[in-house]
């Protein structure tokens, strides 16, 4: 019989270590700076680059796609080699596949700060970045299944068809939501506005944690617990089961982000459904994985690697039951908004991502250059820190969640709001705040002690930058042996295709009725297009990131339209490129903003938060007074609004919307003189954030509040003065 000699790639797979290590550090300290800027709102220092509103998309995405993505591909490169017995498909693509996306990285973390954002969770990145991701991942793909088709093992193991599954479902993904038109070199508009933007974003949002945080790592999990612990998979069946059904349920269940809100009925309770079913598939992979180590408790004990496997698939466990809960109405009603979301999003990055990559590396550091761990002791101090960081973490967050959601919806016994003060429930929260930094501060020390001991691991060692090994090919004529899976597992292209008709149809299936049956999303009338300088003034609010603490969304409960108005309807938002519903309400909802307050109370409110709400955390934003509006790209936005479906008339960027810019903004100048405001440029950025949060809500007219609002200050009399 013949044998090939051939050798594995290990540099590939150490240069996304090493940036895994890096880019670990730098995402947990923007977390714990974010954190801070909760507790202490000053902290930015007057900078508007790190304010919490450009923080918080940076740390997401250097958490999950720099931290856990170089992870992902760390793990991949590694065992997929080793399990397809063949190098890698080319060395050239690799390294592609490891500048091009630490490229990206760099660029997400040069332009969020700067305000370059889409504001849509988790593809916050302008149009310039999305193509590169596209083209990295192709680049990565065409790797990855290279490197199947060149393997000299028959069959798929379970772990290939995870990233199979992954690597197909995040391209999917990616270009489906990032279709966009460019307003400018880092400015575009999606081509979805509303209802339809929502399901796309959550089609994608959803998707992204179960096939980027998830499907990775659980082919991860199942190519390095065994390996760790010296044991098969606990079962074979159970692993089939569990990837079908995973794949399959996993796409539909992205309306539970979008619960009581303006998407349709059908949609959400086709998500509650699809999301308690996922509770079976997770809790059979999270329950094959701990089984795995059935007879080695003793060995666990010891080893830190295995002490990090088993609390990375026990969170995830928990994850992925606490997931189908906050999906159920019920539930959802009291925990969506709030830290109770946080806690749960938590428990997985920090648990079962963040643990796994870290016992990985634990395992992979010392093989890779050839000795032992440089200190057991060190890793067990990683470990109880990092656990001890996530239980100060999630703990205070679960109650700052239940504290907030049930004193939103508390009344007296005489039917008022007991709390119509918005910011008696931010205060109660603020020590959750600090025991929460408190957290962090601890994973990212254990963190840090784990860099440490991986770079005197390494250094200890002499690193084997190619591992020879001898493999026979797989002849010509070989066919598929075994029936059933393991049939279809020798048939990689006929698995891969029918990988991807699982993932295609939930999103199918949910998302074209919305754009086939226009009843879907009703129009109303009275809606119109946005005004230039609302344009502006709106391009502003994403930019600053506000819609990470505000939400606009009135959900149809009795204790939200009492503090907040009429509840949202789907026509109301046709002319919204993108959405901003919203997933967090640090600041109480803006749908119905407009209106409530003169324009001098917005001009104070953004100058100094605390002059009109005593006890704000939120950052001032001194520079909206100073910087002037971006008047010279109106037009290129006004013809890409054009290009997605906003009504503007043809010609209507190049003179009538500058006159009615000028118009308008000399209408809120001549406003905030009553507010003793009298030395505001007409062209200041100040003027279009305050256009755009007085024509909020304002299109549905509803009857006027006299209770005390959302903020807690009465409805202003002089409400007639603010711009239309």
């Amino acid at each position: 019989m013949k044998i090939d000699t051939f050798k594995y790639d290990n540099r590939i797979v150490r240069a996304f270590a090493i940036a895994t290590i890096i880019w670990a550090i730098v995402g947990f300290l923007a977390g714990l700076l974010a954190a801070c800027e909760l507790f202490w709102p000053g902290l930015n220092a007057g900078l508007q680059y790190i304010t919490f509103g450009r923080l918080r998309p940076l740390h997401t995405n250097a958490v999950i796609f720099a931290f856990v993505g170089n992870g992902m591909f760390t793990g991949i490169y590694y065992s997929l080699q080793r399990l397809c017995k063949a190098r890698m498909f080319s060395d050239k693509l690799s390294w592609f596949n490891f500048w091009g996306w630490n490229a990206i990285i760099v660029a997400a973390a040069l332009t969020l700060p700067l305000g370059f954002t889409t504001s849509k969770e988790y593809a916050e990145l302008e149009w310039p970045i999305d193509i590169a991701i596209a083209v990295v991942w192709v680049a990565f793909a065409i790797n990855l299944f290279g490197t199947i088709r060149n393997r000299r093992e028959k069959h798929l193991y379970v772990a290939i068809w995870f990233y199979i599954a992954t690597v197909l479902t995040v391209a999917i993904l990616h270009i489906g939501n990032s279709i966009e038109v460019p307003a400018g070199v880092l400015k575009s508009y999606p081509v979805y506005a509303g209802v339809q933007d929502a399901l796309v974003q959550w089609w994608y949002g959803h998707n992204a944690v179960a096939f980027f945080l998830t499907t990775p790592y659980l082919g991860l999990m199942y190519y390095f617990l065994p390996k760790a612990a010296n044991r098969p998979v606990f079962s074979y069946r159970l692993s089939i089961i569990h990837f079908w059904s995973l794949i399959f349920i996993y796409i539909w269940a992205g309306p539970h982000h979008l619960l009581y809100t303006a998407l349709p009925d059908w949609a959400q309770s086709l998500g509650m459904a699809f999301s308690i079913m996922l509770v079976a598939p997770s809790w059979g992979g999270m329950l094959n994985g701990l089984l795995t180590l059935r007879g080695a408790w003793d060995k666990v004990r010891q080893d830190p690697v295995l002490k990090f496997m088993v609390v990375a698939v026990t969170a995830y466990g928990m994850a992925t039951l606490e997931g189908p809960l906050l999906s159920i109405k019920s539930v959802n009603s009291l925990s969506h908004y709030t830290d109770w979301t946080i806690a749960h999003v938590h428990t997985g990055a920090l648990g079962w991502n963040g643990f796994l990559t870290f016992s990985m590396l634990y395992w992979l550091f010392p093989r890779l250059w050839n000795t032992r761990l440089y200190s057991l002791k060190l890793a067990n101090w990683h470990f109880w820190l990092g656990l001890l960081g996530i239980m100060f973490y999630a703990i205070p967050m679960y109650w700052a969640g239940i504290t907030q959601g049930l004193m939103w919806k508390e009344f007296t016994p005489d039917g008022f709001l007991q709390y119509p003060n918005f910011l008696e429930t931010v205060l109660q929260l603020v020590p959750m705040y600090r025991l929460r930094a408190i957290g962090g501060t601890l994973y990212l020390i254990g963190a840090c002690i784990g860099a440490y001991n991986l770079y005197r691991t390494a250094k200890s060692g002499v690193f084997e930058p190619n591992t020879e090994v001898q493999a026979a090919p797989l002849s010509a004529d070989t066919h598929p042996v075994g029936t059933g899976h393991r049939w279809l597992e020798s048939r990689a292209g006929l698995f891969t295709v029918l990988s991807v008709v699982a993932v295609l149809i939930g999103g199918a299936i949910e998302i074209i009725p919305l754009y086939l049956i226009k009843s879907n999303v009703p129009t109303i009338a009275s809606v119109k297009p946005y005004t230039p300088l609302e344009v502006l003034g709106r391009d502003l609010y994403i930019r600053e990131g506000c819609v990470g603490c505000h939400s606009q969304m009135i959900r149809p409960f009795r204790s939200e339209t009492e503090r907040y108005g009429e509840y949202s309807k789907a026509g109301e938002f046709v002319f919204d490129h993108p959405f901003l519903w919203g997933s967090k309400r640090t600041g109480p909802d803006l749908q119905r903003e407009g209106g409530k307050y003169p324009d001098a109370w917005h001009y104070n409110h953004m100058e100094d938060p605390r002059s009109t709400s005593p006890g704000s955390i939120m950052p001032p934003y001194p520079w909206l007074l100073t910087q002037r509006l971006d008047t010279n790209s109106l037009p290129a936005r006004i013809r890409a609004l054009r290009k997605v479906g906003v009504p503007y008339p043809d010609g209507f960027e190049s003179g009538p919307a500058q006159k009615s810019l000028q118009t308008q903004a000399a209408s809120i100048v001549a406003n905030l003189k009553f507010g003793s405001i009298s030395n505001s440029p007409p062209d200041a950025e100040i003027i279009g954030m305050i256009a755009y949060l007085q024509r909020l809500g304002t299109d549905i007219k509803t009857a006027p509040k006299t209770a005390s609002d959302g903020d807690g200050s009465a409805p202003s009399n002089l409400a007639a003065q603010s711009s239309p």
